[in-house]
């Protein structure tokens, strides 16, 4: 009775506040990117343009990001260079997971056949385990055809098949190459300087150069101030010869001393990831880590993949480690240039988001891209991309803050407020209906909305507090609200800071927000968030 009347109480304050910020949303919606779309669907690159170089655009990496919107400016008609550090098969423990969110934004790309014939999986959702409890959380896919879901594979598989895609094109040249360092004259990028793969120094230019050269980018540094926080470090290890527990959904499981994550990379193989605080990261080369594995982490392993587990870890050169940065977006706007992908932004990867992300931010890109016949002012040109920063927002800022919320409340702690905290978020999903539908549909990227994001987050801080208050709010009971409400703040409110609370709040208050293509002043450029829910 007494959880009922805490949801009863939260749905109502925490609609009457949705109500308002779904108002406002409405308008931002309506006047959105569809006067972009209609506008670049329209206006396409002319045959034989004027510009400055012999290419009209570099683009520095071939990862996700980069071969995507190689591919996307090649089928617009431009000459895009790509310089890529190494062209053979990536081999990386992460970037394996596309949400249903990223792979709309795939099909719209015309790329979702590059999910074909590398054995990618189809997640429908994950089930969290805590306790011995367990709840799932399903990606809300009822609107959409049958092969709209989650997919998981090998990251190598998937970036080859892109860079293929994008290689297909006559006007796209994919050149091996580490760049050195951007081409800058008067404050304005020109190009790139790079050693091509015989060791050669060439120099690339091009009126317009796109760098998206992964999360150990050389040339962030003039094109944004990076700040890196590296909270954990994920260990990975692929499991063989065994099955989840339930098909096509992967399990996360809540353990003290690390949460624990299992997911299918192909019809064989279970990639496992344990995060681990960056203080307390074992060694691998001198067994501490296969040894921390076994004794602390295999305990709280599903029992159906306990033998595969300890026989993944005795298994040599298995256990790999990455670390896991976290990375606010905050652009420096130069004249020639613009930054995106990892590069650009990182978020925690416990979500599986950075796929998702970038190839947003790459449909955005190219829709600002698209009205463009003439790229050669460069000062022009840059303060009409700065809508690009705002215009992500919406995608970015949610998938961003829930990943690095999540893995916050998720580790292991001692404090007895953050095992509230965990407490609060799994009964809020155990709720079912609309509180877990609309955080599920948030996770899955299907819901790009950081107002929506905002009202869960208030939902289940009140469904939080009431859980500890009743039946009757004793002084101990009131100390470990204000303690909840307390730590959930210091949890959360970094966060929402570090994306920008005006851009991704408030973002028609944002001049660059309305920022017209150069040569055509008659029409604004607004942001669309369209929220499945």
């Amino acid at each position: 009775m007494a959880e009922q009347y805490i949801v009863v109480v939260a749905s109502v304050i925490a609609s009457l506040l949705g109500f308002d910020f779904l108002k406002y949303n409405s308008l931002v919606r309506f006047w959105g990117l569809t006067k972009l779309r209609r506008r670049s669907a329209l206006e396409l690159p002319k045959e034989n343009s004027e510009a400055v170089g012999t290419t009209d655009i570099i683009i520095v990496g071939a990862g996700v990001a980069g071969a995507t919107l190689a591919y996307s400016l090649g089928k617009d008609g431009r000459q895009v260079l790509v310089i890529e550090r190494d062209l053979n098969a990536p081999n990386r423990i992460a970037g394996e997971s596309l949400l249903p969110g990223g792979y709309l934004k795939l099909i719209e790309l015309g790329l979702q056949d590059c999910v074909d014939e590398i054995d990618a999986q189809r997640i429908l959702g994950y089930i969290l385990y805590k306790d011995g409890k367990n709840v799932p959380v399903s990606f809300p896919l009822e609107k959409f055809q049958p092969h709209v879901a989650g997919r998981n594979f090998h990251n190598g598989r998937f970036v080859q098949k892109l860079r293929k895609k994008a290689a297909s094109l006559h006007n796209v040249n994919l050149e091996q190459g580490i760049a050195t360092s951007l081409l800058e004259e008067n404050g304005i990028v020109k190009g790139v300087h790079y050693k091509n793969k015989s060791g050669q120094m060439l120099t690339a230019y091009a009126p317009l150069t796109i760098v998206c050269d992964g999360c150990f980018s050389n040339l962030r540094r003039s094109l944004c101030y990076p700040k890196v926080d590296i909270p954990s470090y994920t260990v990975g290890v692929i499991l063989t010869n065994c099955k989840l527990p339930i098909e096509n959904y992967g399990a996360l499981i809540l353990a003290d001393p690390s949460p624990i994550l299992f997911y299918p990379i192909s019809s064989t193989e279970i990639r496992c990831f344990v995060n681990i605080p960056s203080e307390n990261v074992p060694s691998v080369s001198n067994g501490e880590m296969a040894y921390f594995l076994k004794t602390l982490v295999a305990p709280k392993v599903l029992p159906e993949l306990y033998n595969s587990f300890i026989l993944a870890i005795e298994k040599k050169n298995n256990i790999r480690t990455m670390p896991n940065k976290i990375m606010a977006a905050a652009p420096h706007p130069t004249p020639g240039a613009i930054l995106i992908g990892d590069a650009f932004n990182m978020r925690h990867g416990i979500t599986g988001g950075g796929m998702t992300v970038a190839l947003s931010d790459v449909v955005i890109l190219r829709d600002l891209l698209r009205p463009l016949h003439d790229l050669s002012d460069a000062s022009a040109i840059c303060k009409y991309l700065e809508s690009f920063y705002t215009l992500r927002k919406p995608m970015s800022s949610t998938i961003n803050t829930l990943a690095n919320v999540v893995q916050k409340a998720f580790s292991a702690s001692s404090d007895p407020a953050m095992d509230n905290i965990q407490q609060t978020l799994f009964g809020y999903l155990r709720l079912g209906g609309f509180f877990s539908y609309g955080i599920s549909a948030i996770f899955a990227g299907l819901c790009p909305h950081p107002l929506s994001l905002a009202f869960h987050f208030f939902a289940i801080t009140i469904y939080g507090v009431g859980r500890l208050l009743l039946p009757f709010p004793s002084p101990k009971r009131l100390w470990d609200a204000a303690k909840l409400l307390w730590v959930a703040s210091s949890i959360l409110l970094p966060f929402i800071h570090s994306e920008g609370v005006r851009q991704t709040f408030f973002p028609l208050t944002v001049p660059a927000y309305y920022r017209t293509p150069p040569g055509n002043k008659g029409e604004n450029v607004r942001e669309e968030t369209a929220c499945i829910n």
